[in-house]
């Protein structure tokens, strides 16, 4: 019975030293799960996005400035045509006889100076000598007056109809593509007020530009010259390149929207753009394609007080005594001496963890661009560190292959090596 109760003893002993250093373990196992990565070089960027519609850089609407049928028309939709060169033809019946009036008028005109001039001279004659009074030689002097000013309104008259007969013809003020034609022949136009648009011409198809509508909310950030990217619906798997042109000041304002008309010019050397198709538009406003990167999650985390058990945590100095003006002081006279340009303008200070051995220490960095999945790094870390991203159930993990949630932000990366187009 004694050995009995010894054995049970021991059995219970035996037992609970197990499970204490189960436990123990298995504490000590999980105190070290940390998910690291190495800061690594790469491509960031922070972009507005928007949508427009693909037009050539320059038309010209062609239309007419008389009345009348039109007679013939030379071209069609889709026509290649030279300057000056013969587009439709107005029916010149009309104008043809204006003209042949305008001629006789003029011929009448001419005749009535010449009597008015002789019966001019004959009456300065007779006035000289006495024989008639002044009153009738002023009036043989308007008579010839208003001769010589009939001829003069007769002669423009008649230049007025040449000119609109020649405008019966309508020629091409452009080398380019007939986009859209508005007009058949037999139709009938009126050039009474405005001149009806009978052709619109393209000058050069292989320059297009995309008419984008930027939010109120993003215009602030875009500027003539930066990059942008878009894609069509009929090639989905093709993006094309441009670069900002101008931001037009006029705003369009849909459904209490405003948004401003910015104009990208793009190569369409391919001439697989076409007018009126519709983009979805990437500007970039801020670019680098050899920037220092570090996941965004890292500037979050922050360890547990239960770490202290496993690990030396060091917080940063300026979290531990030293003044905000000092650190201040430093961080815009880093800034200084850098020579920072514009697009890193946006610099802000932050915080993160470096794991080295069985010592968390907390660094003050500063950075810059920030596209919700990966931040610039400029001062503060180099890329031989482990930086902590988050603590998970397993063994000490790199995020640098870890898999990415589908719904998270995918990072835009461009490879260094090869320029953009």
């Amino acid at each position: 019975m004694k050995k009995k109760t010894i054995l049970l003893f021991s059995t219970i002993v035996v037992a609970a030293a197990a499970a204490i250093f189960y436990f123990n373990s298995k504490e000590k196992k999980q105190a070290v799960m940390f998910v690291t990565v190495k800061p690594g070089y790469g491509y960031i960027a922070k972009s507005v996005t928007a949508t427009g519609t693909i037009q050539p850089v320059d038309t010209v609407s062609v239309g007419a400035q008389v009345s009348g049928v039109i007679k013939t028309v030379y071209v069609d939709f889709n026509s290649t045509v030279r300057q000056s060169q013969l587009l439709a033809k107005v029916d010149p019946a009309i104008i043809t006889a204006q003209t042949e009036q305008s001629k006789a008028n003029l011929a009448n005109a001419k005749s009535n100076l010449e009597f008015q001039q002789n019966n001019f001279e004959r009456q300065h004659q007779l006035f000289n000598l006495g024989a008639i009074s002044k009153a009738d030689y002023q009036v043989a002097v308007n008579q010839y007056n208003s001769a010589k000013a009939a001829v003069a309104n007769a002669a423009a008259q008649l230049r007025l109809t040449l000119k609109n007969l020649s405008y019966t013809n309508i020629y091409s003020p452009i080398n380019g593509v007939i986009l859209n034609r508005n007009v058949s022949a037999g139709q009938t136009i009126a050039s009474s007020f405005n001149a009806p648009t009978l052709f619109v011409i393209a000058k050069d198809l292989t320059k297009m530009q995309v008419r984008a509508a930027v939010d109120e909310a993003d215009i602030g950030g875009v500027r003539a010259g930066q990059n942008a990217t878009f894609t069509v619906d009929a090639f989905p798997d093709d993006t094309f390149h441009g670069k900002v042109e101008q931001v037009l000041l006029h705003p369009a304002v849909t459904a209490n929207v405003v948004t401003y008309t910015t104009l990208i010019n793009v190569d369409n050397k391919a001439m697989k753009l076409k007018p009126g198709m519709t983009a979805s538009i990437n500007i970039y406003l801020q670019e680098d394609s050899n920037a220092l990167l570090i996941p965004s999650k890292a500037l979050n985390f922050k360890p547990d007080s239960t770490l202290l058990k496993h690990y030396i945590i060091r917080k940063a100095e300026s979290r531990t005594g030293r003044g905000k003006n000092d650190q201040q002081k430093e961080f815009y006279q880093h800034v200084s001496t850098n020579n920072f340009n514009r697009e890193n303008a946006n610099f802000r200070k932050s915080f993160v963890w470096v794991k080295r051995d069985d010592t968390l220490t907390e660094k003050k960095i500063i950075t810059s661009l920030n596209d919700d999945t990966y931040v610039k790094v400029i001062k503060g870390l180099r890329p031989d560190e482990d930086v902590i991203t988050n603590i998970v159930a397993g063994e000490n993990k790199n995020d640098n292959n870890s898999q990415r949630s589908p719904f998270m932000p995918q990072m835009r990366r461009r490879p260094t090596s090869s320029p953009r187009n």
